[in-house]
């Protein structure tokens, strides 16, 4: 019974590849199309790999699909780091069409592992388009402070100090786009000789370690949302004015000396199942009704120079008036950095 259910199986799958064949060959063009369309559907959707903290206004969303015909997905796929790392692990099978968020901390880990494709609207060989910047800087809750009768710090050094002890979150550099830009800055500022130290003397001094940006701002810091214990973030000179209350002041403030300058990309994932549509995405998000939605919807600076910035981002949000680690070759450095600011907190 079995064998003969088995053969009529397999005729049956005979005979519906031979309907298929005629069906093809007599019944010509018709046909043809909508077996095209079945196996372009795919192309109606592309597929944004970002990491946790993109946002893309639905507004633009809808105006993207409205010219193009596509529907955005967006994929968040962890921190800046975690998500270089997944798509490294899944660049046989890409898990979407563009990639947004790689910053110039992790864009040589992108380009050694052969992750992209080149754009094929760049006129030269050309793997990411840059679309925004922001400086990375510790922010710390002023009102905290003023409750408390401290000073609050001015520089990165003044965390290691007695009056700061148990107060400030940093985020993990190896998952992390600012926790490596800040461990930049240190390296920069504290030299090879020195930066070691530093990280030992903030151990000392009881700092914490997030995981991401976001457990760090939205949860643990006391500035913000998530109203957490501690008075001392590492963030964005644009943060603050993110955190005005109904006084029209800003309950924060950053750091604007000695920040690294976060750059932000987006690039075609190399065998991308719709790589048309996302070279389109990514034209679209250099447009300047894009550009102009990054500071509300993002935090960060526009690439493009005659963009118009929020009327509060003058008084609140000023980008750093000096920076550090832009000579810094951090691919070639990031394992050895990895390694031992590992030792020092027991990660490795």
């Amino acid at each position: 019974m079995q064998k003969r259910t088995r053969n009529r199986f397999i005729g049956g799958l005979i005979a519906g590849l031979a309907l298929v064949t005629l069906s093809l060959t007599v019944f010509g063009p018709q046909v043809r199309d909508y077996f095209s369309e079945l196996a372009l559907f795919n192309q109606n959707e592309v597929v944004v790999v970002t990491h946790d903290s993109a946002a893309f206004p639905q507004e633009l969303l809808d105006e993207f699909k409205a010219e193009t015909g596509l529907t955005v997905t967006q994929l968040k796929a962890g921190d800046t780091g975690s998500m270089v790392n997944k798509l490294v692990l899944t660049k046989d099978a890409p898990i979407g069409d563009v990639v947004y968020g790689i910053d110039n901390t992790f864009a040589a880990v992108a380009l050694n592992n052969s992750i992209l494709e080149k754009l094929p609207a760049a006129e030269t060989e050309k793997y990411l388009e840059e679309i925004n910047f922001a400086d990375v800087c510790i922010n710390y809750d002023k009102e905290w402070f003023s409750i408390n009768e401290i000073v609050p710090p001015k520089t990165i050094a003044d965390l290691t100090k007695p009056a700061y002890t148990g107060l400030t979150v940093l985020t993990n550099p190896t998952t992390s786009s600012p926790g490596l830009a800040f461990l930049a800055s240190t390296v920069a500022i504290f030299g090879d000789a020195g930066w070691q130290q530093y990280w030992q003397a903030l151990k000392l001094n009881e700092v914490k370690i997030a995981a991401g940006w976001e457990d760090a701002y939205f949860t643990d810091f006391s500035g913000s949302s998530g109203k957490g214990a501690y008075p001392i973030v590492l963030s964005y000179t644009t943060s603050p004015a993110f955190e005005i209350r109904d006084n029209g002041e800003s309950q924060t403030a950053s750091f604007l000396n000695d920040c690294f300058r976060q750059r932000e990309f987006a690039g075609i994932l190399n065998g991308a199942k719709n790589p048309t549509g996302a070279q389109k995405f990514i034209t679209f998000m250099t447009q300047l009704k894009f550009q102009e939605a990054l500071p509300d919807s993002n935090y960060v600076y526009p690439i493009l120079a005659d963009a118009k910035l929020p009327d509060t981002w003058t008084d609140f949000a000023p980008a750093a008036k000096t920076t550090v680690g832009d000579e810094l070759q951090i691919d070639a450095s990031r394992k050895t950095w990895f390694t031992q600011w590992g030792q020092i907190f027991d990660v490795n």
